[in-house]
């Protein structure tokens, strides 16, 4: 299965101060989760490396996306300053749920931030699969390697929720 997907088990299974029961079928779990973000990252490469970063234009969709990868990102790294790296782990299978969720259609800003952030989020625990994706992307290029990157930032304009939006998420 290889490092990331052991490390990756390892982190997601328990707690750090508690005793890790190995589990074939929670080691599958991981490598299936792993092959999903690989896949979802070579489904979308063009869309990625085509998107800017203007998410005013943002609407719907593509606004409802980045409020979930915020929320998401705020209680990630709430559980990383806790060392509960089980529910970081949880927290970047929900973000790529959300990813993975989204319809696009000319929203790719939001596709790019959600994705970067993920890859952020699983580079303690999945650092080759990360990094490769991070390069072949562009992030790299933009952003620098991967070790030295920032963490993500929540940026609390994206948590904002309007009565419109609202309203567009009841229909």
């Amino acid at each position: 299965y290889g490092a990331d997907t052991a490390r990756l088990f390892v982190m997601f299974a328990s707690p750090p101060e508690q005793t890790l029961e190995w589990n074939d079928a929670g080691v599958e779990g991981s490598h299936r989760f792993l092959k999903r973000v690989w896949g979802f990252g070579a489904k979308h490469e063009a869309a990625i490396k085509a998107a800017g970063r203007n998410f005013a234009a943002l609407n719907g969709d593509g606004k409802a996306l980045r409020r979930e990868v915020h929320l998401v990102l705020k209680q990630i790294s709430y559980d990383y300053e806790r060392m509960q790296y089980n529910t970081v782990v949880s927290g970047g299978m929900k973000l790529l749920n959300a990813l993975e969720g989204f319809k696009s259609q000319g929203q790719d800003a939001a596709l790019r931030e959600g994705f970067s952030v993920l890859l952020r989020v699983l580079y303690p625990a999945c650092p080759h699969i990360a990094h490769t994706l991070w390069v072949d992307l562009g992030f790299a290029a933009e952003l620098g390697d991967l070790l030295d990157a920032p963490w993500p930032k929540v940026d609390e304009a994206a948590l904002v929720q309007t009565a419109q939006d609202s309203r567009q998420d009841l229909m």
